[in-house]
C-alpha cells in the first residue's frame, strides 16, 4: 500500500480525515477534508468533487489503520491516495498544528 510519513507532507497537500466526528471535533489538521470512515462508500462523492483533479490525496486517521483502509479502496477506485503513517498522533507529535472544529488549538484523541 502507499505510504507516506508526515515528514513527506507539504503545505497545500490535499488531506482526507477519516476519523470519526468526535475525534475531528477534539482536533485535526487545518484545511482537512473530513469524511469519517463510517460514512465514507456514502459520502465517497464529496471526496471526488474535493480532490485536485491531478493530485494525490493524503489519508490520515489516528494512527493508521482506518486510513489504510480507505487508502486501500481509494487505490482500487483509480485515485492517487497515499496512507499518512503514524496519522495525526504523528501530525500533532512533529508540532504540525492541530486545531477543534472552531479553529482555536486542539488535541488528538
Amino acid at each position: 500500500m502507499p505510504t507516506v510519513g508526515i515528514d513527506d507532507l507539504k503545505d497545500g497537500d490535499f488531506l482526507l480525515d477519516v476519523r470519526e466526528d468526535d475525534e475531528w471535533q477534539a482536533g485535526h489538521a487545518a484545511g482537512a477534508l473530513h469524511i469519517p470512515l463510517s460514512d465514507f462508500v456514502a459520502r465517497y462523492g464529496e471526496l471526488a468533487e474535493a480532490a485536485p483533479q491531478d493530485g494525490r490525496v493524503h489519508v490520515m486517521c489516528r494512527v493508521g489503520g482506518r486510513s489504510a483502509q480507505v487508502t486501500m479502496y481509494l487505490v482500487q477506485q483509480g485515485v492517487d491516495a497515499v496512507n499518512v503513517d503514524g496519522g495525526m498522533q504523528e501530525w500533532a507529535a512533529s508540532g504540525r498544528p492541530v486545531v477543534d472544529e472552531k479553529g482555536e488549538p486542539g488535541h488528538v484523541l
